[in-house]
């Protein structure tokens, strides 16, 4: 399924206004169980470095910004640059930001095989990024070069136990702009390895309790969009009667320990 179209309107349909674009937002950070696992890891991260001021920060991949929102916010302290290859989602951001009165966050166009600022960031964050791009190694190795010294990358992308919705050998990905499945912890963490990390800890999201609010949440939503636009109209309906049993199971997923899920969540570290 293309993905980037339905993505595309609901973009146009929640950025009439200023409260609209808020809106939309707060539902990412409740609906996305990735959005859930994310906020966790950058809270540790923050509260490790309450005493740091002007913490530079890479949303590597910022797509709607709702990320680079969430820190602009949470921790004012920080300085975010959100990097991006779609022109229109980079002017949109700096545009709301600017209204918003958010100027601790800015957004430019960039190729993350090519972008390389050698020590400049403390944390460098790619959601949903990696499995969009072949050449991962590269990536990595910009993302290794651009950490300051003991710098973090985090990362959250499909596992290959199931991401993108492939469960099967003859299953095809659920979104088509993926250029892989997903990665297995072993694969992963060489990759990082070989870029030059050598602290890496990678533990599965989207466990049981994840992968049933996933269906509800996002896959049969999608589905359904990309069937007819019209279900734009019950959508609201829809998320009022599933919201509370994804809320629940959105917690369960984070407090608990899996051995396999369809998400990974990867921090690495820059000696």
């Amino acid at each position: 399924m293309q993905y980037d179209p339905i993505k595309a309107s609901l973009g146009r349909f929640f950025n009439r206004s200023i409260f609209f674009r808020k809106v939309f937002y707060k539902l990412l950070d409740l609906l996305l169980l990735r959005a859930w696992h994310v906020h966790s890891e950058l809270r540790l991260f923050f509260n490790k470095h309450t005493k740091d001021a002007g913490l530079k920060i890479l949303d590597a991949g910022s797509g709607f910004g709702q990320y680079s929102w969430y820190m602009a916010r949470k921790y004012p302290q920080s300085e975010i640059t959100g990097i991006e290859i779609k022109e229109e989602q980079i002017s949109d951001c700096n545009h709301f930001f600017k209204r918003a009165g958010v100027h601790n966050a800015h957004f430019k166009f960039a190729d993350l095989t090519k972008y390389k600022n050698p020590g400049e960031y403390n944390l460098i964050l790619s959601v949903d990024v990696m499995e969009h791009i072949e050449e991962d190694l590269l990536v990595f190795r910009n993302f290794h070069a651009s950490l300051k010294s003991l710098g973090v990358l985090l990362i959250s992308t499909p596992s290959d136990k199931g991401g993108s919705g492939v469960e099967h050998d003859h299953d095809e990905s659920f979104i088509e702009e993926h250029v892989r499945d997903g990665y297995s912890i072993p694969e992963i963490t060489a990759k990082l390895r070989e870029a030059g990390f050598e602290k890496i800890d990678a533990k599965y999201t989207y466990g049981k309790p994840g992968k049933i609010s996933w269906r509800l949440s996002m896959k049969y939503p999608i589905l359904m969009l990309g069937k007819s636009r019209l279900f734009f109209i019950i959508l609201p309906l829809y998320y009022l009667i599933v919201f509370p049993i994804c809320y629940v199971l959105n917690y369960m997923d984070v407090k608990g320990h899996h051995t396999e899920g369809t998400g990974l969540l990867v921090k690495a570290e820059k000696n």
